[in-house]
């Protein structure tokens, strides 16, 4: 506890030169007057997981990959309500302190708001087009609540992973899939300029608050981690089994009862991919789909990961990120800022 830490206040200022560089209006530079139509995928195959449902034609995976990216949008307006939160509340550190940390992380909260906004005006569009009786469920300001329950190490670290894995939706999938809707990605193609200051800004104070606190402190961030992971695994099993049968209600056919349980499998399975894209992750939460492997084996595999996180987060020779989360698939800033597209951040890698 107490290895000291000395804020890097040229990095702040460059996420600062950064945001102001792509700065977006969400009308006259997003939406500029478009509409959504039936005809265009939102999300790629490859993140839909829709080449598996073989008994789909191929305007069926049309909508489906409009169902999944409906819920896409509303899952990033659902964990940008606590990350403002958590974002604003951890810039109480610099107020009378660095104030070019304090302006990165107020314009990092003026962002999120605005993201929440824009993911707002896309359900509101895709209202306009889509069948009667989607349901997305989840209070943001609950689930915010629950997770700011957890401390903050926990929690800049999911915010990590979920600032990691946009940067490679958008880059690996989104960008390069040219039958999707020109909306919709201009949606996550504005979404993602902004992002990739913040995942910066979010590793910054990570380490941060790592300096400050005792291994004991660590130690019980890591389980509150997993726990946030494991509740976000019942969030995408709830929303996976609400947009499969919503998708079978309004697709214009009946499906078979085998052909739905492949259905409700594939979306969750997408799901997983999409919002706990690391494969260790993914290993933990899965134990709930195999109901002959009880507590005890749940147990083992919680102590199995927390061994290995503990074995390279800090307090080691190696920063947070590049040797703790990239080792579990996160690998994203391990390569140089300016391949993820904002030129006016220096081209090292956190």
């Amino acid at each position: 506890m107490g290895v000291p830490y000395l804020i890097p206040t040229e990095r702040f200022s460059r996420c600062i030169a950064a945001s102001k560089k792509v700065w977006w209006d969400i009308e006259s530079d997003v939406i500029r007057g478009r509409r959504f139509d039936r005809a265009s995928k939102f999300l790629p195959d490859g993140l839909t997981l829709a080449s598996r449902l073989d008994f789909l034609s191929s305007d069926d995976k049309v909508y489906f990959s409009q169902v999944q990216g409906r819920t896409y949008a509303h899952m990033f307006g659902l964990v940008e309500r606590f990350i403002g939160a958590k974002v604003l509340e951890i810039s109480r550190d610099h107020w009378l302190g660095d104030q070019v940390a304090l302006e990165a992380l107020v314009r990092f909260c003026e962002e999120e708001l605005k993201h929440q906004a824009l993911f707002r005006r896309v359900e509101a569009l895709t209202s306009e087009v889509m069948p009667a009786g989607y349901s997305f469920t989840w209070d943001p300001n609950e689930v915010a609540a629950a997770v700011l329950g957890k401390s903050s190490w926990a929690v800049l670290a999911l915010t990590l992973l979920i600032e990691l894995f946009t940067q490679s939706h958008y880059r690996e999938s989104i960008r390069e899939d040219a039958d999707l809707s020109e909306l919709f990605k201009d949606v996550f193609l504005f979404h993602w300029k902004e992002e990739t200051q913040h995942a910066i800004l979010d590793e910054l104070e990570w380490r941060r608050l790592d300096a400050g606190i005792s291994n004991e402190a660590r130690d019980a961030a890591v389980d509150e981690l997993i726990a946030l992971v494991r509740a976000v695994n019942a969030i995408v099993r709830g929303q996976a089994l609400a947009d499969s049968d919503y998708f079978a209600r309004t697709c214009g056919r009946d499906l078979s009862p085998t052909e739905l349980h492949i259905l409700r499998h594939t979306v969750l399975d997408g799901y997983r991919f999409q919002y706990i894209l690391a494969a260790e992750f993914q290993r933990l939460v899965d134990i709930d789909r195999e109901p002959t492997r009880h507590i005890d084996t749940a147990d083992r595999e919680t102590l199995d990961l927390r061994a290995r996180m503990r074995a390279v987060l800090p307090g080691t020779r190696h920063p947070p990120v590049r040797h703790a989360l990239s080792g579990f698939g996160f690998d994203a800033l391990d390569q140089p800022t300016h391949r993820v597209g904002v030129d006016a951040i220096d081209d090292t890698a956190i």
